[in-house]
């Protein structure tokens, strides 16, 4: 996402108060449902429009959510939800609100990226509207960064929950789990949050163990992925196994399994009927294609 965050800028509530009256300024959407997206010449975007033609409660939740700025233009975050029902109509015309996963599979990577981070935000905010030390209602600081508690003086800040998710190989072999919520025959890499007071190496192990009943060693980080649902941040490694017969152990998993590197290529390729893998927006499609790639090198 190219999006300058304005972190310092931010903190200036004159320069704020001038943004938000800048007819420049533009705002996205998004909903409980998903992120507004309309047709742009070529292309599927999110929606902006001009901060200034929305009614006076499309600043939401009782403070301007600044994203930041895009070619020095602010660009604020506007929940439909908090908007009057009458200007919803004009709003939404010629777009529609999509859940944030199909939008992250149609958008550009960097509206994807932005689609994701104007999500987080708007859902952290719906749901910490009161401070956890005392019930008293909070208010939007830094123009959405934090909310602060005008009773006890409490500053809180949006939350990003770390997950390790793994791709475990074994001769010649991937660890691949299933949830029962899944379409079959979907399965994937296995993963799962991080406990306080531990190591993400740390994390990957005890995560495995508990899900496949599965010993890993040498847990290796490749690559990280925000995944707003509603928000956590996905921390993707590679470890190895000595093998053993896997178990569905912690109730989260339908099914666990060792399956073959063929069988792993021919579902990536669309050829398999018995198995399907993740979406190729996830960190867990990410993970399984790179294993494919180095295994052909």
């Amino acid at each position: 996402m190219a999006l300058d965050r304005a972190a310092t800028l931010r903190a200036d509530p004159a320069w704020v108060t001038r943004r938000v009256s800048d007819p420049a300024s533009r705002a996205v959407f998004a909903s409980r449902d998903g992120v507004l997206v309309g047709e742009h010449p070529g292309q599927r975007t999110l929606v902006r429009r001009s901060l200034a033609d929305l009614p006076a409660a499309g600043a939401a939740l009782a403070g301007p959510i600044l994203l930041g700025l895009e070619r020095d233009q602010a660009l604020f975050a506007v929940d439909l939800g908090a908007l009057p029902r009458a200007s919803l109509t004009a709003l939404t015309r010629g777009a529609e609100v999509i859940a944030l996963r199909a939008a992250a599979a149609l958008l550009a990577r960097s509206e994807a990226g932005l689609a994701a981070y104007l999500g987080a935000l708007l859902n952290w905010h719906r749901t910490n509207r009161f401070c956890p030390n005392c019930g008293t209602a909070t208010r939007v600081a830094e123009a959405g960064y934090s909310r602060r508690c005008p009773s006890c003086g409490a500053v809180h800040f949006p939350r990003t929950d770390p997950v390790v998710i793994m791709l475990v190989e074994s001769d010649g072999r991937l660890l691949l789990g299933r949830h029962a919520g899944w379409p079959p025959p979907r399965y994937s890499v296995l993963a799962g949050y991080v406990a306080p007071g531990e190591t993400l190496e740390e994390a990957v192990i005890r995560e495995v163990r508990e899900e496949s009943g599965i010993d890993v060693r040498d847990p290796r980080y490749v690559a990280s992925q925000p995944w707003p649902f509603p928000s956590s941040l996905m921390l993707g490694f590679e470890a190895s196994s000595e093998g053993g017969e896997p178990t569905a152990g912690d109730g989260e998993l339908e099914d666990v399994r060792w399956v073959t590197l063929e069988a792993v290529r021919a579902a990536a390729r669309g050829q398999s009927a018995e198995l399907e893998l993740p979406n190729r927006v996830s960190i867990a499609r990410m993970l399984i294609e790179r294993h494919l790639s180095a295994q052909r090198a």
